[in-house]
Protein backbone atom coordinates (compact mmCIF):
# COMPACT_ATOMS: atom_id res chain seq x y z
CA UNK A 1 0.00 0.00 0.00
CA UNK A 2 1.26 3.48 -0.90
CA UNK A 3 1.89 5.89 2.01
CA UNK A 4 1.03 9.00 -0.02
CA UNK A 5 -2.20 8.76 -1.99
CA UNK A 6 -3.00 11.34 -4.65
CA UNK A 7 -6.78 11.70 -4.64
CA UNK A 8 -9.23 13.84 -6.58
CA UNK A 9 -12.73 15.23 -6.09
CA UNK A 10 -14.97 16.53 -8.85
CA UNK A 11 -16.65 19.93 -8.53
CA UNK A 12 -18.96 20.08 -11.50
CA UNK A 13 -22.64 20.14 -12.49
CA UNK A 14 -25.12 18.67 -14.96
CA UNK A 15 -23.57 18.35 -18.42
CA UNK A 16 -26.79 17.66 -20.37
CA UNK A 17 -27.52 20.78 -22.43
CA UNK A 18 -31.10 19.84 -23.34
CA UNK A 19 -32.67 20.82 -20.03
CA UNK A 20 -35.88 22.88 -20.23
CA UNK A 21 -35.92 26.47 -19.02
CA UNK A 22 -38.94 26.03 -16.73
CA UNK A 23 -39.97 23.37 -14.21
CA UNK A 24 -43.37 23.19 -15.88
CA UNK A 25 -41.58 21.79 -18.94
CA UNK A 26 -39.88 18.84 -17.21
CA UNK A 27 -42.38 16.55 -18.94
CA UNK A 28 -40.44 17.17 -22.17
CA UNK A 29 -37.67 14.97 -20.75
CA UNK A 30 -39.95 11.92 -20.69
CA UNK A 31 -38.22 9.15 -22.62
CA UNK A 32 -34.92 11.05 -22.73
CA UNK A 33 -33.22 9.81 -19.58
CA UNK A 34 -30.63 7.92 -21.65
CA UNK A 35 -29.57 11.23 -23.17
CA UNK A 36 -29.27 12.87 -19.76
CA UNK A 37 -27.24 9.98 -18.40
CA UNK A 38 -24.97 9.65 -21.45
CA UNK A 39 -24.02 13.35 -21.42
CA UNK A 40 -23.06 13.19 -17.77
CA UNK A 41 -21.21 9.91 -18.12
CA UNK A 42 -19.12 11.34 -20.96
CA UNK A 43 -18.33 14.47 -18.94
CA UNK A 44 -17.30 12.53 -15.85
CA UNK A 45 -15.25 10.00 -17.81
CA UNK A 46 -13.30 12.99 -19.10
CA UNK A 47 -12.83 14.27 -15.54
CA UNK A 48 -11.50 10.86 -14.45
CA UNK A 49 -9.02 10.93 -17.34
CA UNK A 50 -7.85 14.45 -16.44
CA UNK A 51 -7.49 13.54 -12.76
CA UNK A 52 -5.51 10.42 -13.65
CA UNK A 53 -3.26 12.46 -15.95
CA UNK A 54 -2.50 14.64 -12.91
CA UNK A 55 -1.47 11.53 -11.00
CA UNK A 56 -4.66 10.83 -9.04
CA UNK A 57 -5.03 7.21 -7.99
CA UNK A 58 -8.48 7.67 -6.42
CA UNK A 59 -11.25 9.83 -7.92
CA UNK A 60 -14.57 10.59 -6.22
CA UNK A 61 -17.35 11.78 -8.51
CA UNK A 62 -20.22 13.96 -7.29
CA UNK A 63 -23.44 12.77 -5.70
CA UNK A 64 -25.87 11.44 -8.35
CA UNK A 65 -23.29 12.22 -11.02
CA UNK A 66 -25.30 10.96 -14.06
CA UNK A 67 -27.97 13.66 -13.66
CA UNK A 68 -28.90 17.14 -12.50
CA UNK A 69 -29.87 17.36 -8.84
CA UNK A 70 -33.51 16.53 -9.56
CA UNK A 71 -34.66 16.46 -5.90
CA UNK A 72 -35.22 20.24 -5.99
CA UNK A 73 -38.73 19.40 -7.19
CA UNK A 74 -41.00 16.37 -7.33
CA UNK A 75 -41.58 14.89 -10.76
CA UNK A 76 -42.01 11.25 -11.83
CA UNK A 77 -39.91 11.70 -14.96
CA UNK A 78 -36.74 11.10 -12.90
CA UNK A 79 -37.68 7.60 -11.76
CA UNK A 80 -36.59 6.29 -15.15
CA UNK A 81 -33.05 7.41 -14.42
CA UNK A 82 -32.55 4.74 -11.72
CA UNK A 83 -30.33 1.85 -12.82
CA UNK A 84 -28.63 -1.31 -11.67
CA UNK A 85 -25.67 -0.55 -9.40
CA UNK A 86 -23.49 -3.36 -10.68
CA UNK A 87 -24.19 -3.64 -14.40
CA UNK A 88 -26.06 -0.46 -15.40
CA UNK A 89 -24.70 1.96 -18.00
CA UNK A 90 -23.14 4.41 -15.53
CA UNK A 91 -21.17 1.79 -13.63
CA UNK A 92 -20.21 -0.08 -16.82
CA UNK A 93 -18.69 3.14 -18.18
CA UNK A 94 -16.87 3.90 -14.94
CA UNK A 95 -15.51 0.36 -14.70
CA UNK A 96 -13.98 0.88 -18.13
CA UNK A 97 -12.58 4.29 -17.15
CA UNK A 98 -11.08 2.93 -13.92
CA UNK A 99 -9.44 0.07 -15.81
CA UNK A 100 -8.12 2.32 -18.58
CA UNK A 101 -6.53 4.82 -16.21
CA UNK A 102 -5.59 2.50 -13.34
CA UNK A 103 -7.60 4.62 -10.95
CA UNK A 104 -10.07 3.78 -8.18
CA UNK A 105 -13.40 5.48 -8.87
CA UNK A 106 -16.17 6.25 -6.37
CA UNK A 107 -19.26 6.55 -8.57
CA UNK A 108 -22.49 7.77 -6.89
CA UNK A 109 -25.60 6.88 -8.91
CA UNK A 110 -29.38 6.57 -8.64
CA UNK A 111 -29.81 2.86 -7.95
CA UNK A 112 -32.73 0.60 -8.84
CA UNK A 113 -32.83 -2.69 -6.93
CA UNK A 114 -36.02 -4.61 -7.57
CA UNK A 115 -38.81 -2.17 -6.70
CA UNK A 116 -36.61 -0.04 -4.43
CA UNK A 117 -34.46 2.97 -5.26
CA UNK A 118 -31.40 4.20 -3.39
CA UNK A 119 -28.78 6.94 -3.57
CA UNK A 120 -25.78 4.66 -3.96
CA UNK A 121 -22.03 5.12 -4.27
CA UNK A 122 -20.25 2.26 -6.05
CA UNK A 123 -16.54 1.73 -5.34
CA UNK A 124 -14.56 0.46 -8.33
CA UNK A 125 -10.91 -0.59 -8.11
CA UNK A 126 -8.11 0.26 -10.52
CA UNK A 127 -8.67 -2.99 -12.42
CA UNK A 128 -12.26 -2.04 -13.16
CA UNK A 129 -13.77 -4.44 -10.64
CA UNK A 130 -16.57 -3.42 -8.27
CA UNK A 131 -15.41 -3.63 -4.64
CA UNK A 132 -18.88 -2.92 -3.27
CA UNK A 133 -21.43 -0.18 -2.70
CA UNK A 134 -22.67 2.23 -0.07
CA UNK A 135 -26.30 3.33 0.16
CA UNK A 136 -27.02 6.78 1.59
CA UNK A 137 -28.17 6.19 5.15
CA UNK A 138 -29.85 9.50 5.99
CA UNK A 139 -32.27 11.00 3.45
CA UNK A 140 -33.40 14.62 3.90
CA UNK A 141 -36.72 16.35 3.26
CA UNK A 142 -37.02 20.07 3.90
CA UNK A 143 -36.25 23.56 2.63
CA UNK A 144 -33.86 26.44 3.23
CA UNK A 145 -33.77 30.06 2.07
CA UNK A 146 -32.87 28.99 -1.49
CA UNK A 147 -35.09 26.00 -2.25
CA UNK A 148 -36.72 22.81 -1.07
CA UNK A 149 -35.15 19.36 -1.30
CA UNK A 150 -37.40 16.33 -1.67
CA UNK A 151 -35.12 13.30 -1.59
CA UNK A 152 -37.63 11.06 0.18
CA UNK A 153 -39.76 11.31 -2.95
CA UNK A 154 -37.11 9.50 -4.96
CA UNK A 155 -35.22 6.99 -2.84
CA UNK A 156 -35.21 5.11 0.45
CA UNK A 157 -32.75 5.17 3.32
CA UNK A 158 -30.16 2.40 3.27
CA UNK A 159 -31.47 -0.99 4.27
CA UNK A 160 -27.98 -2.23 5.14
CA UNK A 161 -28.28 -4.95 2.48
CA UNK A 162 -25.16 -4.09 0.52
CA UNK A 163 -24.03 -7.58 -0.46
CA UNK A 164 -21.10 -9.71 0.65
CA UNK A 165 -17.92 -8.15 -0.74
CA UNK A 166 -14.49 -9.60 0.19
CA UNK A 167 -12.87 -6.13 0.14
CA UNK A 168 -15.32 -4.85 2.79
CA UNK A 169 -13.53 -5.01 6.17
CA UNK A 170 -16.35 -3.39 8.16
CA UNK A 171 -18.51 -5.25 10.65
CA UNK A 172 -21.26 -2.62 10.35
CA UNK A 173 -23.75 -3.58 7.60
CA UNK A 174 -24.69 0.05 6.95
CA UNK A 175 -21.17 1.51 6.74
CA UNK A 176 -18.79 -0.55 4.59
CA UNK A 177 -15.05 0.14 4.52
CA UNK A 178 -13.15 -1.15 1.50
CA UNK A 179 -9.55 -2.32 1.58
CA UNK A 180 -7.91 -1.01 -1.58
CA UNK A 181 -4.40 -0.68 -2.97
CA UNK A 182 -4.45 2.94 -1.79
CA UNK A 183 -5.81 2.60 1.71
CA UNK A 184 -9.10 1.76 3.43
CA UNK A 185 -11.93 3.80 1.93
CA UNK A 186 -15.40 4.61 3.22
CA UNK A 187 -18.26 6.79 1.95
CA UNK A 188 -20.68 9.12 3.75
CA UNK A 189 -22.98 10.77 1.21
CA UNK A 190 -24.04 14.41 1.65
CA UNK A 191 -26.66 14.54 4.48
CA UNK A 192 -24.87 11.66 6.22
CA UNK A 193 -22.09 14.07 7.19
CA UNK A 194 -24.32 15.83 9.73
CA UNK A 195 -24.72 12.71 11.88
CA UNK A 196 -21.74 12.04 14.18
CA UNK A 197 -22.42 8.33 14.21
CA UNK A 198 -21.74 8.01 10.48
CA UNK A 199 -18.10 9.09 10.50
CA UNK A 200 -17.61 7.36 13.86
CA UNK A 201 -18.84 4.06 12.40
CA UNK A 202 -16.47 4.36 9.43
CA UNK A 203 -13.53 5.24 11.69
CA UNK A 204 -14.33 2.42 14.12
CA UNK A 205 -14.24 -0.01 11.19
CA UNK A 206 -10.85 1.10 9.95
CA UNK A 207 -11.48 3.82 7.36
CA UNK A 208 -8.44 5.95 6.54
CA UNK A 209 -10.10 8.06 3.84
CA UNK A 210 -13.80 8.98 3.80
CA UNK A 211 -15.34 10.47 0.68
CA UNK A 212 -18.47 12.60 0.99
CA UNK A 213 -20.03 13.24 -2.43
CA UNK A 214 -22.65 15.95 -1.98
CA UNK A 215 -25.09 18.37 -3.55
CA UNK A 216 -25.51 21.12 -1.00
CA UNK A 217 -26.56 24.77 -0.91
CA UNK A 218 -27.74 27.45 1.50
CA UNK A 219 -26.09 29.68 4.10
CA UNK A 220 -26.02 27.29 7.06
CA UNK A 221 -24.92 24.38 4.88
CA UNK A 222 -22.00 26.45 3.58
CA UNK A 223 -20.99 27.42 7.10
CA UNK A 224 -21.03 23.83 8.35
CA UNK A 225 -19.36 22.53 5.18
CA UNK A 226 -16.22 24.35 6.28
CA UNK A 227 -16.45 23.01 9.85
CA UNK A 228 -17.82 19.48 10.04
CA UNK A 229 -15.23 17.67 7.96
CA UNK A 230 -12.38 19.39 9.77
CA UNK A 231 -13.74 18.46 13.19
CA UNK A 232 -14.53 14.86 12.21
CA UNK A 233 -11.13 14.33 10.55
CA UNK A 234 -9.38 15.56 13.71
CA UNK A 235 -11.71 13.71 16.08
CA UNK A 236 -11.48 10.38 14.26
CA UNK A 237 -7.92 10.58 12.86
CA UNK A 238 -8.67 10.16 9.18
CA UNK A 239 -8.86 12.08 5.91
CA UNK A 240 -12.18 13.34 4.52
CA UNK A 241 -12.83 14.60 1.01
CA UNK A 242 -16.03 16.55 0.37
CA UNK A 243 -17.16 16.92 -3.25
CA UNK A 244 -19.90 19.49 -3.93
CA UNK A 245 -21.44 20.80 -7.15
CA UNK A 246 -20.60 24.31 -8.31
CA UNK A 247 -22.97 26.60 -10.20
CA UNK A 248 -26.66 26.39 -11.08
CA UNK A 249 -28.66 23.89 -13.12
CA UNK A 250 -31.74 24.39 -15.28
CA UNK A 251 -34.62 24.63 -14.70
CA UNK A 252 -34.29 25.26 -10.96
CA UNK A 253 -31.53 27.89 -10.94
CA UNK A 254 -30.35 27.05 -7.42
CA UNK A 255 -26.71 28.01 -6.89
CA UNK A 256 -24.47 25.26 -5.50
CA UNK A 257 -21.48 26.77 -3.73
CA UNK A 258 -18.78 24.24 -4.58
CA UNK A 259 -16.07 24.44 -1.92
CA UNK A 260 -14.77 20.89 -2.46
CA UNK A 261 -11.72 20.09 -0.33
CA UNK A 262 -9.72 17.48 1.56
CA UNK A 263 -8.90 17.71 5.23
CA UNK A 264 -6.96 15.47 7.57
CA UNK A 265 -6.40 15.04 11.31
CA UNK A 266 -4.27 18.19 11.40
CA UNK A 267 -6.28 20.42 9.09
CA UNK A 268 -7.04 21.08 5.41
CA UNK A 269 -4.77 19.62 2.73
CA UNK A 270 -3.44 21.99 0.08
CA UNK A 271 -4.19 21.08 -3.56
CA UNK A 272 -1.24 19.97 -5.69
CA UNK A 273 -2.78 20.93 -9.03
CA UNK A 274 -5.01 23.70 -10.39
CA UNK A 275 -7.54 21.92 -12.61
CA UNK A 276 -10.98 23.12 -13.65
CA UNK A 277 -13.78 21.12 -11.99
CA UNK A 278 -11.29 19.04 -9.97
CA UNK A 279 -9.57 19.23 -6.58
CA UNK A 280 -6.40 17.11 -6.41
CA UNK A 281 -4.46 16.54 -3.16
CA UNK A 282 -1.77 14.28 -1.74
CA UNK A 283 -2.92 12.45 1.40
CA UNK A 284 -0.06 11.22 3.59
CA UNK A 285 -1.44 8.15 5.34
CA UNK A 286 1.59 7.99 7.64
CA UNK A 287 0.12 11.08 9.32
CA UNK A 288 -2.55 8.78 10.76
CA UNK A 289 0.08 6.68 12.54
CA UNK A 290 1.94 9.53 14.22
CA UNK A 291 1.17 10.81 17.69
CA UNK A 292 -1.33 13.66 17.79
CA UNK A 293 0.61 16.96 18.00
CA UNK A 294 -1.96 18.18 20.54
CA UNK A 295 -0.88 15.47 22.97
CA UNK A 296 -4.44 14.10 23.03
CA UNK A 297 -5.32 10.42 22.71
CA UNK A 298 -9.06 10.45 22.12
CA UNK A 299 -9.34 6.75 21.28
CA UNK A 300 -7.61 5.80 24.54
CA UNK A 301 -9.43 8.25 26.77
CA UNK A 302 -13.01 7.87 25.47
CA UNK A 303 -15.64 6.57 27.91
CA UNK A 304 -18.34 5.21 25.58
CA UNK A 305 -20.24 3.46 28.37
CA UNK A 306 -21.36 6.80 29.88
CA UNK A 307 -22.51 8.74 26.80
CA UNK A 308 -26.08 7.48 26.66
CA UNK A 309 -26.97 7.26 30.33
CA UNK A 310 -30.51 8.35 31.09
CA UNK A 311 -31.92 7.60 27.64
Amino acid sequence: MTDIVRAALTETRNAFDGMPDAQAELETLDGRMDEVREANIAHNVELVARAAAAGARVVCLGELFPAPYFALSQHPVWFALAEDALAGPSISAMKAAAREHGTIVIAPIYELDGNQRFNTAVVIDEKGEVLGRYRKTHVPEGANEQAGFHETCYYDRSDGKLGDWPANVSKNPFFPVFQTSFGRIGVATCYDRHFPGAIAALADNGAQIVFSPAVTFGAKSKQLWNMEFRVDAARHNLFIGGSNRRGAEKPWGVEFFGGSYFTGPNGPVAPVAELAELVVCDLDLTELERGDPSGWNLARDARPNIYHLGE
